[in-house]
């Protein structure tokens, strides 16, 4: 064991002095292993952040949650001219779902509406978010209140004009602290009582934050739009129980649904039943692929920079023939000579992947100045992968070199090397 530690010694010596006296040639040679390195770290990190900031702007959701609606979330075998002709979902299917489906934990009629500005006295906050849901929303979601409370059942149910605003529009126009609660701010040229204001929650990569949104009764928005308005996109948001089989109840929930509308056995679904874990698999393969792509990609930076290192170990060989016939006239064994090169190539090549690193690093911080809330994410998995790659690289490119360098004849070795 002593020896190898001696042998790992000796290497890193020799390629610390190829790089202080071969400063050009031994940069070039790393200059592949440090920008494939870079480009491949670079790209998981990124990819790893993207995955986070989406799972993260997703997380108040249970996986099992599912969204009922005439647009699907993800690929579809039915063709667009087909589902763009389905009926939305209608309030009084919300209604008879949530009455006849059983293990449903909560279910909310959601609407999509256009984004508007919310006023208070002079001021104002353009382009707010509005949540159109029924009450049982804020158990979906896990809203947090920070002050006052969300709609009930009955102000949902009446369409009660009072609203419940995030933190970003609370301190805008209000400022800190509870003075918010019992204001009335003006929204679609009408009045609102302000009954909550949300936590803060920061904002995501798309700006999709609530902090900038608004919730209001469902039934509200439905008398300023219209009951029947085509430009709502209508969900029914449902939550089943826990422990509940998920294929079970979207085939029952379905099954609802069809008999509602008095589909036929021959006659497709006209609707899509989406499930969050469904779209959160999508997601998966979506940056498996992406990260699939950056690693072909950025292989072929490796493999140049693979060249370089057993370029650059062939010289060292041929530089230091003389050396290798004294240490093996003076009993060194072919295992030493080729343990001493490889671990010099390893060596090196790590050297190169750490300054690729550090370069992911230092751009990891710049990007997350310009990004805002968007957190860049450098794992240690990826730390250490970067590493682990750096040293195979360095491995299989410092094999034939050391190979060739450890089957020397010593007598041979010294006369060529004078």
């Amino acid at each position: 064991m002593l020896i190898y530690l001696r042998v790992l010694k000796e290497s890193f010596n020799f390629a610390i002095n190829a790089l202080k006296n071969n400063k050009l040639r031994t940069f070039l040679s790393l200059v592949g292993v440090t920008i494939g390195i870079f480009s491949i770290i670079a790209v998981l990190a990124a990819v790893d952040s993207l995955k986070k900031e989406i799972e993260g702007s997703i997380s108040s959701l249970d996986n099992s949650t599912i969204f009922v609606g005439r647009f699907s979330f993800g690929p579809t075998d039915v063709p667009r001219w087909k589902y763009e002709q389905f009926p939305d979902v209608t309030y009084e299917e919300y209604q008879y779902l949530k009455r006849n489906t059983p293990n449903l934990y909560a279910a909310s009629y959601t609407l999509n509406v256009a984004a508007e500005t919310v006023k208070y006295q002079d001021k104002s906050v353009g382009n707010v978010e509005i949540g159109a849901v029924t009450e049982e929303y804020y158990d979906i979601e896990a809203l947090q209140i920070a002050e006052g409370r969300f709609f009930n059942e009955p102000e949902s149910i009446s369409g009660a004009p009072v609203i419940v605003l995030g933190d970003e529009i609370a301190q805008t126009l209000f400022g800190s602290g509870p003075e918010a609660i019992g204001k009335k701010v003006r929204l679609y040229g009408r009045k609102f009582n302000v009954i909550g204001v949300l936590k803060k929650e920061g904002s995501g990569l798309f700006g999709n934050s609530k902090d900038t949104a608004v919730f209001l009764p469902v039934n509200m928005v439905r008398k300023i739009y219209g009951v029947n308005n085509k430009n709502l996109f209508p969900f029914i948001v449902i939550k089943p129980e826990k422990d509940v089989d998920q294929a079970e109840f979207i085939a029952l929930l379905t099954q609802k649904l069809r008999q509602m509308r008095g589909l036929k056995p021959d006659e497709i679904d006209t609707f899509f039943v989406n499930q969050l874990q469904g779209f959160a698999d999508f997601i998966d393969n979506i940056t498996g692929q992406m990260n699939v792509i950056g690693l072909i990609i950025s292989g072929f930076s490796l493999l140049v920079g693979g060249f370089g290192i057993a370029n650059i170990m062939f010289v060292s060989v041929k530089e230091r023939t003389n050396l290798i016939g004294i240490q093996k006239s003076l009993g060194a064994k072919n295992k030493f000579i080729l343990f001493q090169f490889l671990f010099e190539a390893v060596i090196l090549a790590v050297i190169g992947g750490l300054i690729g690193l550090f370069f992911v690093f230092i751009v990891s911080l710049i990007a997350s100045q310009f990004t805002g809330d968007f957190e860049f994410v450098l794992s240690p998995w990826n730390l250490f992968l970067g590493t682990a790659i750096s040293a195979v690289i360095g491995l299989v490119s410092g094999i034939l070199p050391a190979i060739s360098a450890s089957r020397l004849d010593p007598v041979e070795a010294i006369r060529t090397g004078m």
